[in-house]
């Protein structure tokens, strides 16, 4: 069975994923930071922006992947994925240039993790 509608987004946020990655490698050279975050707080954003990506976006791939295996709802994959989209645009957006909690960093994150717990329960009324 295929599947588009996760393969669709996992495309996009490894796109977005790629572009942070690629963001903390510009402001390496920027601020000339070789490796860590050379105790330098907007490399350190950048560098967390990026990590927070690559933290969440995998599990909820494997989730959406699994329910549109199991034959889920396409309307939900899609809700699911452009709320995974727009939670991840927030946070970067959100941490871009404040290190305090912002609007985005916090609407950001909990979209991204009631996604996640959204597509687990998903899955486990799909097998039950």
């Amino acid at each position: 069975m295929p599947v588009a509608i996760t393969a669709l987004y996992a495309a996009i946020l490894a796109l977005m994923v790629l572009a942070l990655a690629a963001n903390v490698s510009i402001h390496r050279g920027k601020l000339k930071v070789d490796i860590g975050d050379g105790d330098n707080p907007q490399m350190l954003r950048m560098i967390r922006i990026h990590g927070n990506a690559v933290e969440y976006v995998p599990i909820a791939l494997l989730l959406m992947g699994a329910y549109e295996l199991d034959g889920g709802s396409h309307r939900l994959l899609h809700i699911a994925g452009i709320a995974l989209v727009v939670g991840r645009l927030l946070h970067a957006w959100g941490m871009w240039n404040r290190p305090e909690p912002t609007f985005g960093r916090i609407a950001g994150v909990s979209l991204t993790l009631l996604t996640i717990i959204v597509l687990a329960i998903l899955n486990l009324l799909q097998v039950a």
